[in-house]
């Protein structure tokens, strides 16, 4: 792999251009299309309004082979920034605080490096996917008819991890992030005067008892396969007045597992909880499923090949406290193609992910680029 170091600045510029414009999920269209324009005259080809706004990079022999796709992410949080650096969000509310403007960068480096040293046999896709942190871009993607010619026998993505050093990774064949989804309830009730309560149906015994009652579906501990969390992540009554009895409520709970299979399980035993605790009320209940992230888990074959990637490139590896609690639908190519993520430590002592004051260390985007070039040169070159 080869990049010299006006290619770093030049990425290093990219990344930090591309923190200052953040986009939310399902929005990115500014951000698709400068990384549109960073790629430009070096692909075979490229496909834009993937899954809504994503694009992918086509980079074909022509001749037959495996086929590689490496992923990342477009999307940005609505959290506001806190952090000084020169570079930081210019958008009030929303930051890069992810690391997906860095893992861009990484990939757009690797388009540069595709174009001098192509595959020579196969193909490698760059996959941009939009919505990460809501769960719906995979899925978007993976439903959009164009997405079946770009599918790959091999998939593989990497994040950021602070807390970890840098120059070591997390990596291990089986689980790696968790399942999880948001469970929203709208509990109905009637209105009535704070003085006559009696006359309206108030939801708030019935939320007073659903918030430990769900809690308790899942109180963590040990990360293995019976590993379970319920969170409950808001809760609302009424309206903030004091001569309203209240009529409705609304409470959110996190729910989520190692497994899809486990998860399913705890989205039934909430759901029951919760249709039986607005019956016992006489309250009407409507339940909604939102940020929906099926399971994470590292191929054994994929995970040998981005573990002697990881090797050849001086990084070392080893399972550290993998499967992550957080959620990662990158799980959901492994539907279609054998997939494996890695975690690079982005130091230890630093700002952790979603904080206001993180930011993408700029010196994993040289590494990043060797990890995945030295895979296209195993499978591909």
């Amino acid at each position: 792999m080869t990049t010299t170091t006006h290619d770093l600045e030049t990425l290093v510029a990219l990344r930090r251009a591309l923190h200052r414009q953040p986009e939310l999920s399902g929005e990115e269209h500014a951000t698709a299309e400068r990384i549109r324009d960073a790629l430009a005259g070096q692909a075979d080809a490229i496909v834009t309004g993937l899954g809504g706004t994503g694009l992918a990079a086509v980079f074909d022999s022509g001749r037959p082979g495996p086929s590689v796709m490496f992923r990342a992410e477009l999307d940005a949080l609505p959290i506001l920034e806190t952090s000084a650096v020169p570079w930081r969000s210019q958008v009030a509310g929303r930051g890069h605080l992810c690391g997906h403007d860095g893992h861009m960068a990484i990939l757009v480096g690797l388009a540069g490096v595709l174009a001098r040293n192509p595959p020579r046999h196969g193909r490698v896709v760059l996959l941009f996917q939009p919505a990460e942190e809501t769960g719906a871009g995979a899925r978007a993607v993976l439903a959009d008819p164009r997405f079946a010619a770009l599918a790959c026998d091999w998939a593989f993505a990497l994040h950021n991890l602070p807390g970890v050093a840098q120059g070591t990774a997390w990596m291990a064949p089986g689980p790696a992030n968790c399942a999880s989804l948001g469970l929203v309830m709208a509990l109905h009730g009637k209105t009535s005067h704070a003085s006559v309560p009696e006359a309206g149906v108030s939801p708030a015994p019935a939320l007073a008892e659903l918030i430990p009652a769900l809690s308790a579906l899942g109180t963590g501990g040990a990360m293995d396969a019976d590993y379970r969390l319920a969170t409950v992540t808001h809760a609302r009554l009424g309206e903030r007045a004091l001569g309203i009895a209240p009529g409705w409520a609304e409470l959110l709970v996190t729910l989520r597992a190692t497994s899809d299979a486990q998860l399913e399980q705890m989205l039934g035993a909430a759901r029951s909880c919760a249709a039986a605790t607005a019956d016992r009320h006489g309250l009407a209940l409507d339940m909604d499923i939102e940020d929906h992230f099926a399971a994470c888990s590292n191929h054994p074959e994929a995970s040998r090949i981005l573990g002697d990637a990881l090797g050849a490139c001086a990084i070392a590896h080893h399972p550290g406290e993998l499967p992550l609690r957080a959620s990662e639908d990158f799980g959901l190519f492994a539907t279609v193609s054998s997939a494996a993520m890695v975690f690079l430590g982005a130091g230890q002592g630093q700002p952790m992910l979603h904080n206001p004051d993180y930011d993408f260390p700029d010196a994993l985007i040289a590494p990043g680029i060797a990890v995945f070039d030295r895979i296209v040169t195993q499978l591909t070159r």
